[in-house]
C-alpha cells in the first residue's frame, strides 16, 4: 500500500499539520482520559475553517487513513484520538446568538464554557452539562444530560439543525426538513458516527431564577440518607434537579447531595427536609444564585489520571440490602494516588426528558428515573488491574436493580453489549442511516455505529 502523502494535505489546508514533536501536537491529540495515553495519531490538522474539514475528509477518503474529529477530546473511552489522523475542530468555534427566536449557532468546535459566555449577556439558557471544557458537539451529539435537563430536555433535545460534512465530501444541511434522517441520528447516534458536524444550532430558553445546594455526610450516615435522598429525588418536580453519590478518596468517605433547583432556596431547603431528617449534614449550602452563578457553581473539574466508568438506568431506588453491598464494596476499594477515587452516583432523570418518545430521537433511553453511574480512577504508572476488577464487582451488585441500557457520553470501553445498552430498539436504524451516508465506512472508531 502506497505510504500517505501528508504533504499533500499539507498544500491544500490553511490550518498547520502537525506531527509527532510539533509545537502543539499533544495538545491537540492527547487523550483526556490516561488510560490512553499510549494513543497518538500519525497526525493532526488544526482545521482553520471548514473548508479545511472538507479537505481533510477527502485526503483521508482518497488516502486511506483513518480520521476522526475532536472538538473539546473528552471522551471517556479515547474515541477522539485515533491512529491516523485528527482534525481538530477547535477554531470552528464562532458562537452566533438571535436574541429575538432564541435560536443559538456554533461552529463544531465550540466549547461548553465559551457558549455559556455568549448565552450569559442574552439571558438565554440551554441545558450544557457541567464541564467548561467539554465539545458542545460532543455533548449533544450523545445525548448530553444536564442539571437542567429535567426541565429543558438533553442537550440533544434543544438541537434544531446542524451542518455535516459527510464521508463522500459533501455538505448537508440536517433538519426536520431536509435530511431528516442525519437529523434524527444525530440527536443522541453519538459524535464521529455519520460525519464531522461543522455547525449546530439549538433553541434556548430564558433563564430561569436558580437555587444550588450542596450537602455532605459522614459515611456512617449513608444508608439512611442514601434511602431518604433517592426517594425524594423521584418525587421531586422538573424544576429540581439532584446527584446523588457515595465517594472514597484515599481513608476517607463522603457522601453527598448537590443539586439545582429552578426556583427560590426556600423552596429547595422544603424540599430538602427528608434528607436534613435522615442525618445531620456535615456541610449544608443553600442558596439563591442568579442562573449564571449557578452553572458556575456546579463546574466539576477531574484532578485528571486514568479513569473507567460504568453507567446504568433505573427506574426504582436501591434497595437497602443493595445499599449495604455497596457500601461494603466501597470500603473495601483499592487504593490508589488518584485523588478523584473511586464510588457511585444516582443523577436525576425523568421530567422532561422522558416526554419525548423514544424513538423520536436516536436518544432511547427515555423511562427512567435515575442515571447510575459507576467509576473508579488511578494514576499513570498504577496498575489498573484491581480498579478495573473492583469497577467489575460494583457493577455486578448494580445490574440487578438496573433497567437495559447505558449512557453513550459516559463511555465505556468494556461494555461488551453496546450496540442494545447505548441505542436499544434505535440501533438498526442507526446502521441503516451510517450505510446510507458512509457505505465504507470512513468514519469508523472502537464502537462505532456498524462496527
Amino acid at each position: 500500500m502506497t505510504a500517505p502523502d501528508w504533504a499533500l494535505l499539507d498544500k491544500h489546508t490553511t490550518g498547520p499539520l502537525l506531527h509527532p514533536g510539533d509545537t502543539a501536537f499533544h495538545d491537540s491529540s492527547a487523550a483526556f482520559n490516561e488510560r490512553w495515553a499510549h494513543r497518538a495519531p500519525a497526525a493532526v490538522l488544526r482545521a482553520a475553517d471548514r473548508a479545511d474539514v472538507l479537505r481533510a475528509v477527502d485526503w483521508a477518503r482518497d488516502s486511506g487513513v483513518p480520521i476522526v474529529p475532536r472538538g473539546g477530546g473528552h471522551s471517556y473511552a479515547g474515541h477522539s484520538v485515533n491512529s491516523g489522523l485528527v482534525v481538530d475542530l477547535r477554531a470552528l468555534d464562532t458562537i452566533t446568538v438571535d436574541p429575538g427566536t432564541g435560536l443559538v449557532t456554533v461552529g463544531g468546535g465550540t466549547l461548553t464554557g465559551a457558549l455559556y459566555a455568549a448565552l450569559r449577556p442574552h439571558g438565554l439558557a440551554l441545558p450544557l452539562g457541567n464541564g467548561a471544557g467539554v465539545g458542545i458537539a460532543g455533548l449533544a451529539l450523545g445525548g448530553g444530560s444536564a442539571a437542567t435537563s429535567r426541565r429543558l430536555g438533553l442537550t440533544a433535545d434543544t438541537l434544531r439543525a446542524t451542518t455535516l460534512a459527510t464521508a463522500a465530501g459533501t455538505v448537508l444541511t440536517c433538519d426536520a426538513q431536509q435530511n431528516d434522517d442525519l437529523y434524527w441520528a444525530c440527536r443522541g447516534g453519538g459524535g464521529g458516527n455519520f460525519g464531522i458536524n461543522l455547525d449546530l444550532t439549538f433553541q434556548a430558553v430564558e433563564a430561569p431564577a436558580a437555587a444550588t445546594c450542596l450537602l455532605l455526610w459522614d459515611a456512617a450516615d449513608a444508608p439512611a440518607v442514601l434511602a431518604a435522598v433517592q426517594d425524594l429525588m423521584r418525587g421531586a418536580p422538573d424544576s429540581t434537579s439532584l446527584r446523588l453519590g457515595v465517594a472514597g478518596s484515599g481513608d476517607r468517605t463522603v457522601v453527598s447531595t448537590i443539586g439545582l433547583h429552578l426556583g427560590p432556596a426556600a423552596e429547595l431547603r422544603e424540599l430538602l427536609a427528608p434528607a436534613f431528617a435522615a442525618a445531620e449534614p456535615l456541610r449544608a449550602e443553600i442558596a439563591d444564585r442568579d442562573f449564571w452563578d449557578a452553572m458556575d457553581y456546579l463546574q466539576h473539574e477531574t484532578s485528571g489520571g486514568a479513569f473507567a466508568v460504568r453507567t446504568h438506568f433505573a427506574t426504582d431506588p436501591l434497595p437497602p440490602a443493595a445499599v449495604a453491598a455497596v457500601l461494603e464494596h466501597l470500603a473495601a476499594r483499592p487504593r490508589s494516588g488518584n485523588p478523584d477515587g473511586c464510588g457511585f452516583a444516582l443523577f436525576g432523570w425523568g421530567g422532561a426528558i422522558n416526554r419525548v418518545d423514544p424513538q423520536a430521537t436516536a436518544f432511547v433511553h427515555r423511562g427512567a428515573e435515575y442515571l447510575v453511574s459507576l467509576d473508579t480512577s488511578w494514576l499513570p504508572g498504577e496498575d489498573p488491574a484491581p480498579h478495573l476488577a473492583w469497577l467489575a464487582e460494583l457493577d455486578h451488585l448494580i445490574v440487578p436493580h438496573a433497567v437495559d441500557g447505558a449512557y453513550l457520553n459516559f463511555t465505556d470501553p468494556d461494555l461488551r453489549e453496546w450496540r442494545t445498552a447505548y441505542y436499544g430498539a434505535n440501533y438498526p436504524r442507526l446502521v441503516a442511516t451510517k450505510h446510507r451516508h458512509d457505505p465504507d465506512g470512513l468514519f469508523t472508531f472502537p464502537q462505532s455505529i456498524g462496527s
